[in-house]
C-alpha cells in the first residue's frame, strides 16, 4: 500500500530521515518506534504530503504522492499535538468536514458514538479538555472509513476506558485488512495492537521486523524487553 523509496529530508544543516528504504502493506499494524529526534514525526508527515523529501519517492496504492493530495482521502491521520480553531465549535468541525469529504457517503461513526461526541456539539473547540479533544480527534480519523490509518500518540490524554475503547477500534480495523502505523511511547498498547516494528534510530532503520520475530530473535515475550536487548546486541545507542 504504501512503498518508500529511499527518502531523505534534509532541514538546513540537519538530516531528519536518511535513506528510509521500506514498504508497509494492507493488514500490517506497524508500531514505530525510536527516541525522541529519530525521525518518526517526519517521516509520518512525508508519507501525508506535509513535508517534501529532499530526495527519494513515495508511492500509495502504487501511485506517486509527488504533487498529487487525491491520495490523502484513503488516509485517516490522528496527530499527536491537535490545533483546532479555538472558537469554532464541535459541531461546525464535524460539518465541516464531511462537507470537505462530501463524496464519501461510507461514514464510520463507530467512535463519533462510543465517545458520545454529539453531547460536544455546543462546546467551541478551545474550550475543550486534553482528553475531550483526542476523542474529537479518534473520532475524525476513522470516521471516512480509511484504508491506511497513521496515529501518533493515539491514546495520549485518554482516560483508561477511552483508550480501551480506541485500541479495540484499531484492532477492528486492522481485522478488515486495513494498513495502520503507529507511534507511541507506550509499550503496552504497541505490542496489544502491533504485527510489525519499525525502529528508527538518527533518522536510519535499526530494524523493521515483526513482532514474533524480534521476541524469538531477543527469546523475550516482552516488547520493551525485546527492543532494550536488541540495541545490547547490536550495540546500539541512543
Amino acid at each position: 500500500m504504501i512503498d518508500i523509496q529511499h527518502i531523505s529530508k534534509q532541514y538546513k544543516s540537519v538530516r531528519a530521515i536518511s535513506d528510509i528504504a521500506l514498504r508497509f502493506n494492507a493488514g500490517q499494524s506497524v508500531a514505530l518506534i525510536g527516541p525522541n529526534g529519530s525521525g518518526k514525526s517526519t517521516l509520518m508527515k512525508c508519507i501525508l504530503g506535509l513535508a517534501k523529501p529532499t530526495s527519494g519517492n513515495i508511492y500509495v496504492q502504487q501511485k506517486n504522492i509527488s504533487g498529487s493530495e487525491l491520495y490523502r482521502t484513503d488516509i485517516g491521520y490522528m496527530p499527536q499535538i491537535i490545533r483546532f480553531p479555538e472558537h469554532m465549535l464541535v459541531s461546525q468541525l464535524f460539518f465541516m468536514m464531511r462537507d470537505l469529504r462530501r463524496h464519501t457517503n461510507d461514514l464510520d461513526n463507530e467512535l463519533f458514538e462510543a465517545y458520545h461526541i454529539r453531547d460536544m456539539f455546543a462546546k467551541p473547540l478551545g474550550g475543550l479538555s486534553g482528553g475531550m479533544k483526542q476523542k474529537v480527534n479518534a473520532a475524525l480519523a476513522f470516521m471516512f472509513n480509511p484504508k491506511i490509518l497513521i496515529l501518533d500518540e493515539p491514546t495520549a490524554g485518554l482516560d483508561p476506558l477511552s483508550a480501551e475503547l480506541l485500541k479495540a477500534k484499531i484492532r477492528k480495523e486492522k481485522s478488515k485488512g486495513k494498513l495502520i502505523i503507529i507511534s507511541s511511547h507506550i509499550m503496552a498498547d504497541l505490542e496489544e495492537i502491533a504485527t510489525d516494528v519499525l525502529f528508527l534510530i538518527e533518522g536510519r532503520i535499526a530494524f523493521y521486523k515483526t513482532l514474533e520475530d524480534l521476541k524469538r530473535e531477543t527469546s523475550s515475550n516482552n516488547l520493551g524487553r525485546s527492543i532494550a536487548s536488541y540495541m545490547a546486541e547490536q550495540k546500539i545507542s541512543i
